[in-house]
Formats: structure tokens, sequence, C-alpha cells
């Protein structure tokens, strides 16, 4: 009886690692490797994808907001002078939502480039910093706002103790919902009425069920892990950023590492005409990635 049951635990770990294997040849193309696009930037932050496909980035330290064009494989510089601009993220309507935060602001950014401030206090406080988020079907968005004191703000006093999680909903109230060590990037699904919150200096990602317009459950460990930036696929794996990209799956196991030549690994979204392209912050670079998977819609 014991060595029915060790063989039947040696096949259990072989099928295990038989179909993570699956997995990955299911994920990735035999052979085919990030691909740098251009390295012209200082740090490049922020990926977001619009409804074409192209993928909007930030490269903070020189101010501007540039876009990948899929068909093209080029980088077009879009907006310069963005507050500073670090997260970004479309809104249901189209709109370029971004983390602007030379003064602590969010801003509301349209195609043809005019700008809307959305926010820049909770509770008459300057907030300090907003450095990303995700806008939710209701109109409403969630975004962190850690402490990175930049070199370029003037006069900044810090106004707010805490480091939170917000949400903002469509009217403009503010709720905080949850304080941190340092909370930086943050990803959501409708379809899995999931939201993932990165804890960086603390070295955790969360997860909560989104259980309506800002409502969220108890927040539940997901990975020992902190990630600058991340995404997810239509399978629910989650992509998390640092020292290259980390993927791991629903249940938070890690099943894959993508490695990328550059000192930091900012950010990741999926982008392209299929959604099947990885676009990779990293550093002075962006990288493209394709892939069997689509990004989560």
């Amino acid at each position: 009886m014991k060595n029915i049951n060790k063989i039947g635990l040696i096949g259990l770990v072989f099928a295990l690692i038989n179909c993570q294997s699956v997995n990955n040849s299911k994920m990735f193309y035999e052979g085919v490797q990030p691909e740098r696009v251009s390295d012209q930037f200082s740090f490049t932050e922020g990926p977001s994808t619009d409804k074409e496909g192209n993928v909007y980035f930030t490269d903070q330290p020189n101010d501007k907001i540039y876009y990948w064009d899929w068909k093209s494989n080029t980088i077009i510089e879009f907006l310069n002078k963005t507050g500073r601009a670090n997260g970004t993220h479309f809104d249901k309507e189209g709109f370029l939502i971004t983390c602007s935060d030379d003064q602590g602001e969010i801003w509301k950014i349209s195609k043809d480039k005019k700008v809307e401030v959305l926010l820049q206090s909770f509770e008459g406080k300057r907030l300090n910093g907003p450095n990303d988020l995700w806008n939710d079907t209701f109109g409403g968005m969630y975004f962190t706002d850690p402490l990175y004191e930049r070199d370029y703000w003037i006069n900044f006093k810090q106004e707010l103790s805490h480091k939170s999680l917000y949400y903002r909903n469509k009217t403009g109230k503010i709720v905080k919902l949850e304080t941190f060590t340092q909370p930086n990037g943050i990803t959501g699904s409708e379809k899995l009425k999931k939201l993932y919150v990165s804890d960086i200096d603390a070295g955790k990602t969360y997860v909560y069920d989104i259980l309506g317009e800002g409502r969220l459950s108890e927040k539940r460990l997901f990975c020992e892990m902190g990630s600058d930036g991340m995404t997810l696929d239509k399978h629910g794996n989650l992509y998390l950023t640092g020292d290259g990209v980390h993927v791991f799956n629903r249940e938070g196991k890690k099943i894959y590492h993508i490695s990328i030549p550059e000192k930091w690994t900012s950010n990741v979204t999926f982008g392209g005409e299929n959604h099947d392209v990885l676009f990779i912050t990293a550093s002075k670079s962006v990288y493209t990635f394709p892939m069997r998977v689509r990004g989560i819609k």
C-alpha cells in the first residue's frame, strides 16, 4: 500500500510538472524573446492600451507621454508637460487618466490633448503623489497614493500621514479604502471581479473581490512579491514587475519569469491589434513580446 501511494505521488508530481509545461507552451511562442522597440527615454512607466491597441506610456523624468503605434511598430510623442505623469489607464469613454504627481493630481486627457484635473486632494489635504490606477465600469477609479519624494517638487510638505488605496466615484466623491506600507501597482478585472494591489515595500501583493461600486471584500494575500506595475491575461494570470516580469497563476503560484536586460522593469500591459502583445516598460527602454495568450478585457 505504501509503494502504491509513493508511485501515485510521483505520478502526480510529474503530471503537475507536465501541466505547467503545457500551460507555458500555450502562453509563449518557442524561441520568441522580448524585443526592444526604443531606448530613447530616461525612465519609462505607466503603459495603458487604447481601443485600437496602441499603448500609451510615460517618461516621467522628461515629463512626456508617448505611444507605441502597433501598425508601424514606432514610438510617437503624444504630450509634453504632463504634470509628471506616472501610471495611466484608459477609462471606458476613451480618456487617458494619468497619475500626475507633480502637484499630487490625477488628470483626464482627451485624444485631442485637452486636460482636466480630476482631483488633487483628500479631505482638503494634498495627495502624496498618485502612482497607479484602474478604472471600473461604474465610471469610478481605484488609485494608489504612496510617497516618493521627487527632486522636481518645489516646497513640498507632506499633508497626509498615510499611504493608501482610494476610490473615486463618477461624481468625484473620494473614499480611503485601505492603508499600506507603500502601495504601488494596481490592476483589476470586471470579468473576474478582482482587484489586485501591490504593497511594494512590504514585498506583498493582495487581492480583493469587487462587490460593487467602490466596494471591496477584505484583502487576501495573493503572493509574497511586491510590484511596480501589473496586468492580467484572459486566464487570470497576474504579471508582476521588478526584476523582469513574473507571471503568477490565479492561485498565486509563480509559473514563469520573463527576463528583461534592464536594471528595473517598471510596468506591463497587453496591446496590439489582437491584444496579444505584452508591452513592457523597463528603465530607459520599452519592449514588445508577442504571446499566444491575450490580455483580459
